[in-house]
């Protein structure tokens, strides 16, 4: 009986490892240094963060206690046109009642500093947990809020966010024994540290105060936006079903937009009732709320830095209206009259005369005018 051996396997052939060939410049070519925090978006924002304070403290040195107040109050608007430009300009939720949040965080601190006043307890603790409860109280709110309208879409959602800020003068009417209805409240602020002299002017440490808030707010925001949740903002503002597609939950995404845009616009309210040592529901009405939206919409929507042009208009055109008022030989009744509208009636034609010239905004201006400049700068 013959037998037959198996078929051999085929050999595989060897393979030789082939070293990569260097160019005999290569030992010459220096490797091109990186900017600052270039290699981390953490970092890079904490640098342009850093830059901002110093420059901001210095400029606090060289303005009288005046300007430094006004300084403050943009600061405090930043934190608040910030959120609303992530809200508002990436994620696409309309929102008519940041002034409520902010309400809620200027109350909180209101009561929280009140509070540690009466029961004696001093120190430099205070005004940070008094701003963080703030924060907690208007980030509960804003989920609130966000749980409630996240299957609202357009002008549903504008007019949930819209009884949200009416809703806030009648609650501080409702409980009058605690908020003290009209008439607000008084906010007990420490004086600066006994360590930066004892004529230290208040306005430039409560300058110092905001600024540190603003820069919190623009860091936190900065890092949210250029991180994957930036992305999945953008998915759900461009195209809710393409984002659905993906994996992107919609419905939690529009949440936590909403609760980090109200966090800061409580920390924005915390610090204005610092600033302003007193809080009342006539100062968070809704007409604070509509020139938010209009600030953020006049200084670019969805850019931080026209969050931070929003900010500046917000204090500099109620200032300018009430100097140019001044100078007119107006009887009481009329000066009192054109204070309270002609401020809103300046906001509105700006943001007709902004949208004609520029539909982005001012931000988006300045970046024309410099794309422009690059142009003709190469052609010579």
């Amino acid at each position: 009986m013959s037998t037959t051996n198996p078929a051999r396997p085929a050999e595989q052939p060897q393979t030789v490892p082939v070293r990569p060939t260097r160019s005999p410049m290569s030992r010459f070519v220096v490797p091109r240094p990186l900017r600052p925090g270039q290699g981390s978006t953490l970092l890079r924002h904490l640098f342009w963060v850093a830059v901002a304070a110093a420059v901001v403290y210095f400029v606090s040195y060289g303005i009288d206690p005046f300007r430094n107040y006004q300084l403050a109050t943009v600061a405090a608007y930043l934190c608040v046109t910030a959120g609303l430009t992530m809200l508002t300009g990436l994620n696409g939720q309309l929102s008519l009642g940041h002034g409520a949040l902010m309400a809620c965080g200027a109350y909180t601190v209101a009561l929280a500093q009140n509070e540690f006043s009466d029961r004696d307890l001093f120190g430099p603790w205070r005004l940070p947990i008094s701003l963080a409860l703030g924060v907690l109280v208007a980030a509960l709110a804003g989920a609130l809020i966000g749980v409630c309208a996240a299957r609202l879409r357009g002008p549903y959602l504008a007019g949930v966010t819209l009884a949200v800020a009416l809703v806030v003068p009648a609650f501080t009417t409702r409980f009058a024994d605690l908020f003290n209805a009209d008439q607000g409240l008084s906010v007990y602020v420490d004086s600066p540290p006994a360590g930066l002299g004892p004529y230290f002017p208040p306005e430039r440490w409560q300058a110092w105060i905001a600024i540190g808030a603003a820069m919190v707010s623009l860091l936190v925001v900065a890092n949210l936006v250029n991180s994957r949740f930036g992305r999945s903002f953008k998915a759900v503002r461009d195209d809710e079903v393409a984002a659905k597609l993906v994996g992107i939950h919609v419905a939690r995404t529009q949440v936590l937009a909403f609760v980090v845009s109200a966090a800061c616009a409580g920390l924005g309210g915390g610090v204005l009732a610092v600033i302003s040592q007193s809080v009342s529901p006539s100062v968070f009405g809704l007409t604070l709320s509509l020139n938010l939206l209009l600030a953020i919409v006049l200084g670019g929507l969805g850019s931080l830095f026209g969050a931070a042009w929003g900010a500046l208009l917000l204090v500099l055109l109620p200032y300018l209206t009430t100097e140019v008022t001044r100078g007119f030989d107006l009887s009481p009744r009329l000066a009192n009259k054109l204070e309270g509208n002609l401020p809103l009636a300046i906001f509105g034609l700006t943001l007709i005369v902004v949208m004609l010239v520029a539909p982005g905004g001012i931000q988006e201006a300045f970046r024309a005018l410099g794309r422009t400049v690059r142009r003709r700068w190469r052609r010579t």
